[in-house]
């Protein structure tokens, strides 16, 4: 047990003050604070003497300067028990500091409401941090608290040992203390690592805010929890059970693709992180009928992503076969009414949600890997008609389209598609000739298109085999990235069968 004699509180959060200050009066704990702090305490009617009164110096460098002084220091770090620090701190007229209390300036939010790097500096906190990482140091005489959300267990903690903390809990505040002051850090290193455009630094920092702990992760033997950069996700959860590890996986998955589309266009129908159907056609009842045609089978259990607000009548549509997840910008209060029939289906606002990641990292064991993110947007320049025959309209926005969906499929992919709809999707094979007979086959049983069909490839073929299989089946153009040693023979290929071949500059490998 330590008793609190002497607290320093300096917070930008003023929230529940009152309730903190009554109980250290309570215990007739000393205060020492500063500038705005202060004025609140003091406006509450409390007691509480101000720290250029307590160090006997004034603040200076216009407040950049006012509790980084030995006394304040030496009253935190001190160990109680060390007789060499009793007689520093008689030496000097020192008083220990038992108990500080504070927040940070408000460097996060103030990145969300200005781009004034002036603005910003200055929001970047010195003294707190310096404070409040002595303090957690020092957690076996010295209880330290940084957010408002601990002032209740703090409190309880004072009245059940009147006026005194145990050792256990000083751990866990200085835990909580340490885990504050180094995302603080890092939410600044970020900052100067986007001003200078350098992600690739000498040590590299990953920060998020616990957003829950999950029931399980893939599997239920596993432990799970998501994070994030924010406060909160960008997607509002409205209906069913607890989103699972596996949820949480296929709706990014699936809003990556969603996102990737045009404006309030296309469905996505998401099965283990990969697509089982995508169609952009304008009209939503029939962008989610040809989606879903792609791969019935698949899409059962599956996700559901809609790039637009989700009616009435699609809503009747959705409710006809076993869902796990539905993603739309927005509901309509009948489609939510429907919807809402079954109690765990899990429906997702995702009207708030875009695409602002521009790294992407991987952890394998003790290391992490990073790379920039796979969502520059495509236009007709960044491809090259390789083949005597070219294209029609139609048949390059079906080739740009199918190249989109192909990005985003686990390779190898092979995707195929017709009237701006996937109608076969090969995933994830060793082998990129067996990707594109598993597209054929899912194409002839579930479609079978008698329309123009198109190709697209993650990458370029290695052999003619390939691209020979998807000509067999019907496909009259194809698009794939250039670089093969064996691009001439495919070109070749083409021109033999009268088949149009685009090229890509850039590959689309996704592991």
């Amino acid at each position: 047990m330590k008793k609190i004699k002497r607290a320093l509180i300096s917070v930008s959060d003023k929230t529940n003050l009152n309730k903190l200050i009554k109980t250290l009066k309570k215990y007739k704990v000393e205060i020492i604070s500063s500038g705005g702090t202060f004025k609140k305490i003091k406006k509450l009617k409390y007691r509480c003497k101000e720290i250029s009164e307590y160090t006997g110096l004034p603040e200076i460098l216009g407040g950049r300067v006012k509790t980084l002084h030995p006394k304040i220091h030496a009253g935190i770090l001190n160990k109680r028990q060390n007789k060499s620090h009793k007689k520093d701190l008689i030496k000097n007229n020192f008083k220990n500091i038992d108990l500080v209390i504070v927040n940070f300036y408000p460097f996060e939010e103030i990145l969300k409401i200005t781009k004034n790097h002036k603005k910003i500096i200055e929001n970047i906190d010195v003294g707190g941090p310096t404070m409040v990482r002595a303090a957690a140091k020092n957690y076996n005489d010295v209880t330290v608290i940084t957010s408002s959300d601990h002032y209740g267990e703090f409190i309880e903690e004072m009245n059940k040992n009147k006026g005194s903390t145990t050792l256990e809990f000083r751990k866990k505040m200085s835990q909580l203390a340490f885990s504050e002051t180094a995302y603080y850090d890092a939410l600044i290193s970020e900052y100067f690592n986007k001003i200078n455009n350098n992600f690739f630094t000498n040590k590299k920092i990953i920060y998020g805010n616990l957003i829950e702990r999950l029931r399980y992760g893939e599997n239920p033997h596993q432990e799970s929890a998501i994070y994030s950069k924010n406060k909160t996700l960008k997607i509002k959860q409205l209906n069913g059970k607890q989103l699972s590890y596996n949820n949480y996986n296929d709706i990014f998955a699936a809003l990556t693709i969603s996102k990737s589309l045009p404006k309030n266009t296309g469905t996505v129908i998401i099965k283990h992180t990969n697509p089982s159907g995508v169609s952009i056609l304008k009209n939503k009842l029939d962008s989610y009928k040809s989606a879903l045609s792609c791969d019935p089978v698949s899409s059962f259990g599956g996700i559901v992503s809609c790039n637009f607000k989700i009616t009435r009548n699609l809503a009747i549509e959705l409710n006809k076969i076993f869902l796990e997840v539905i993603i739309g910008n927005g509901f309509d209060k009948n489609a939510l009414k429907i919807l809402k029939k079954k109690k765990t289906l899990r429906l997702i606002d995702a009207s708030n949600f875009k695409l602002n990641e521009i790294i992407k990292s991987n952890s394998s064991n003790e290391t992490i890997l990073v790379q920039s993110e796979d969502t520059r947007k495509f236009s007709k320049k960044d491809f090259k008609i390789v083949s005597k025959k070219k294209p029609t309209k139609s048949q390059i926005d079906n080739l740009i389209f199918a190249f989109n969906v192909c990005r985003f499929v686990k390779s190898n992919a092979i995707v195929i598609a017709s009237k701006k709809t996937t109608v076969g999707i090969g995933t994830g094979q060793q082998s990129r000739l067996d990707s594109c007979e598993i597209a054929i086959n899912k194409m002839r049983k579930f479609i079978n298109p008698k329309d123009d069909i198109v190709a697209a490839s993650d990458a370029f073929f290695p052999f003619v085999d390939g691209i020979e299989k998807l000509v067999q089946s019907g496909v009259s153009a194809v698009i794939q990235p250039s670089g093969s040693v064996r691009d001439k023979e495919i070109i070749k290929f083409a021109n033999e069968t009268n088949t149009v071949l685009v090229f890509s500059k850039t590959r689309h490998f996704r592991h």
